[in-house]
This record gives structure tokens, C-alpha cells and sequence, in this order.
């Protein structure tokens, strides 16, 4: 028999931690939940506690006592438990669903411990990929992908080594907006941008998807995570996303992994690797007649700049990355909150990255300190918007002038 893994969900509340929870649902014989963390959903996080029972249930966002909760488990409070929940008795497998660079130091945290990390949090990458990588070199651990696109890569790619790789292209679904000419996007709401045509994300990742700022994060995390050179890693819209990612070898053999779009393939996939568990999922498998014919578009730069804008920061590397992810995670929670237009997204993101460069990056302190200087100048960017009587300019350049 099988031993069960012990598996910590940090992001429980969140909507790839539902996913994680539902696959754990259906194979209680061979996972079992050792930890569970919020940011501040004590309420939400309280009931799965009481249904998994898990040695810890970690709430990172508040301080100070806690509200009355059912479970009379063993609760951790404060911004540091997260780690707590990836050092509980038991744990061997460390999902991390959290969002933005919140992410990072449970990556590190996981990697230098050597536990298997099964990644969703794209961020950890394209803040600190090298200190990522070396973690998991030192630790002796295992990172397997839970993003759609990398999974795939990582399936296409079954242990070939990377000097066989020409080519990788990672698929698009090209969001709400993918027929909406340029001229009409100025017009764009957040109601309109959160009303993705195939996929169910929270909001910061539904707005990334609608910009492709979301798609500029993952061709990055792919430079990381394959060892791949910028030329090497493309981009197709694919409207439907089925095909996730293609991945073309030296001798002109191109392999695609395909399936329905929910994120608990690749979830179960992280958990069980190498082994290919049997699974009996509520939604339908791929269907070679009902889901095709399967159609590609090139992706539109011109409608959507912030892909180029972090495609570009990412090929740069050092500081850039890292400007970039923050710039755009306080202009989409501008946009959110209805103070700036979806077209001035780009503007104050790319406003931020003009103000950084290639600085080499070698610690988290670092990091952070660059994190913290692109919030601060890209909340005056969106001040400065804010008091401006006229449209955006019609063309943005990306680190020169307009």
C-alpha cells in the first residue's frame, strides 16, 4: 500500500488552492493535508480546517488574537507562520497558490528544506529565479510546475536533455479583450476584464490574463525554470486552450500536450510525479472531435504593450523583472478600484520600468528593495495620470521615449 504524502496548501482560500483541495478530495489513499494558510479568510480557512484537521492552520495577514473559529486545532497567526505551515510534522509536498512576490521566501523556505514544491506562484521566478534555482541545487528538492503552460512543457519535455529544445511556445487564450480593437480598449471596465472566456482565476490573475502581462510573467518563469534563451520561448493565441504549451526539438519533431482547461490536471501532476495517477474528475477529458478544430493567432503587441514590456524586462533581467511585477500588481489594483483607465495599465507600468535597469540581483534583500521602490514610483505614476486632463499617448514605447 501506498504511504500517504503529507501536503501543505499555502493559499488554501484562493482559487488554485480550491483546485489542490478538490484533487486531495478525490485521493484521500494517497495525500493527506498537513497544513493549510490564508492571508485573512479566517472564516473560509476555518471550515477546511474542520473538514482536513491539519497539524497547523496559518492566517499570514492579521496579528493579534484571533476571531472565534470551530476548529480547535493548532492555529498559528502572523506574517512569518507561513512558514510554520511548510515545516509541519508530516509535510512533503509544499503547494504554493500564493499571489504576487508574497510568494517568494515560502518558495526559498521549501526549496532549502528539500521539499518537493509544487509551484503555482509564477512571481518566485521572475523576482528571484536564480536565488529560486539555487535553493533547490543546495536543498536537494523538487520543483515541479502547477502554471498550465510550464506543466506542459514539463510533459513534453519527459527528461530530454535541453540541448535537443529549439523551440517552446506557450499557448494563449487572448482574454475578454482578444477581438476588441485598440481603439475600443481605452473604453474597458474591470467588470469587462474579469469575464474570461475559459478560464476561472481570482482577479489579479484574470486582469494580468486580459492584458497578457500574465503571459510576459510566464515566458519568463520559462527562461527559469528550462534554462531556455529568450529566443527560444514564443507565444500563440489560442483561443479555446486546449493546447497548452508545443514544444519543438532539434530534429523537427514538435510535441503538444493537450487537455480540457482546469487547473487540476497539472495539480494532480506535481503531486504524483513521476506516476500518472488515475483520476476521476467531475470535468470531461479531451475529445479530438468535439474540442477541435484547435486554431492559433499570432498575439496582437500593438493592443496589448505590457506583453512586450515584460518580455523585454525579463530579457534584461537583473532589476527589471522585478519592477516589472511590481508595477503591474499595484496598477492592476489601481484599475480594480476604478482609478485609472485599462489602456493607462501599460502606461504607469511601463513609466515605473523606465526608472530601472539591468542592475544585477543577488539577494532577497535586494529584491525587496527593488519591489519597494517600483510601488512607491508607480503610485506616482497613476497620481500623476490621475491629474492629467488628457488621453494617453497613442503609442507607448518600451524603456525610451514616446
Amino acid at each position: 500500500m501506498t504511504k500517504r504524502q503529507g501536503v501543505a496548501v499555502l493559499g488554501a482560500t484562493g482559487s488554485i488552492g480550491a483546485s489542490t483541495l478538490n484533487v486531495l478530495r478525490r485521493h484521500p489513499d494517497r495525500f493527506r493535508v498537513t497544513a493549510l494558510t490564508a492571508h485573512s479568510n479566517v472564516e473560509a480557512l476555518d471550515e477546511l480546517a474542520l473538514e482536513f484537521d491539519p497539524a497547523v492552520a496559518c492566517v499570514t495577514g492579521l496579528e493579534g488574537d484571533l476571531p472565534d473559529v470551530r476548529w480547535e486545532g493548532d492555529w498559528r497567526v502572523g506574517p512569518d507562520t507561513g512558514f510554520d505551515a511548510i515545516e509541519a510534522d508530516g509535510t512533503q509536498i509544499v503547494l504554493n497558490a500564493l499571489v504576487g512576490i508574497a510568494g517568494l521566501e515560502p518558495t526559498l523556505r521549501s526549496l532549502e528544506l528539500g521539499k518537493r514544491l509544487a509551484l503555482a506562484n509564477k512571481e518566485s521566478l521572475v523576482t528571484g529565479g536564480s536565488l529560486v534555482m539555487s535553493a533547490l541545487e543546495r536543498g536537494g528538492g523538487e520543483l515541479l510546475p502547477v502554471d498550465s503552460e510550464h506543466s506542459a512543457v514539463h510533459q513534453c519535455i519527459a527528461g530530454r536533455p535541453r540541448h535537443e529544445i529549439a523551440q517552446v511556445t506557450l499557448t494563449a487564450s487572448g482574454g475578454p479583450f482578444r477581438e476588441w480593437p485598440r481603439d475600443r480598449l481605452a473604453e474597458a471596465r474591470p467588470e469587462d476584464a474579469l469575464a474570461h472566456p475559459t478560464w476561472d482565476m481570482g482577479a489579479k490573475i484574470t486582469i494580468d490574463s486580459a492584458t497578457l502581462a500574465n503571459k510576459a510573467l510566464e515566458v519568463i518563469e520559462a527562461y527559469v525554470l528550462f534554462g531556455l534563451d529568450p529566443d527560444q520561448v514564443g507565444v500563440v493565441i489560442h483561443p479555446t486552450s486546449i493546447v497548452h504549451s508545443l514544444v519543438e526539438f532539434r530534429d523537427g519533431s514538435c510535441l503538444a500536450q493537450l487537455g480540457r482547461p482546469t487547473m487540476e490536471i497539472p495539480i494532480l501532476y506535481a503531486l504524483g510525479f513521476p506516476e500518472r495517477i488515475g483520476d476521476q474528475r467531475t470535468a470531461p477529458g479531451f475529445d479530438a472531435l468535439r474540442d477541435g478544430p484547435l486554431e492559433f493567432e499570432a498575439l496582437r503587441t500593438d493592443a496589448f504593450p505590457l506583453f512586450e514590456a515584460g518580455v523585454e524586462a525579463g530579457t534584461r533581467g537583473g532589476e527589471l523583472p522585478i519592477a516589472f511585477n511590481a508595477a503591474n500588481e499595484v496598477a492592476v489594483a489601481a484599475f480594480l478600484q476604478h482609478r485609472i483607465g485599462f489602456m493607462e495599465l501599460a502606461e504607469v507600468v511601463i513609466s515605473t520600468l523606465r526608472q530601472f535597469d539591468a542592475a544585477p540581483v543577488g539577494s532577497t534583500e535586494q529584491i525587496w528593495q527593488a519591489d519597494g521602490r517600483a510601488r512607491a514610483l508607480t503610485e506616482q505614476a497613476i497620481q500623476a495620470v490621475r491629474l492629467r486632463d488628457t488621453n494617453p499617448p497613442a503609442e507607448i514605447s518600451i524603456f525610451g521615449e514616446n
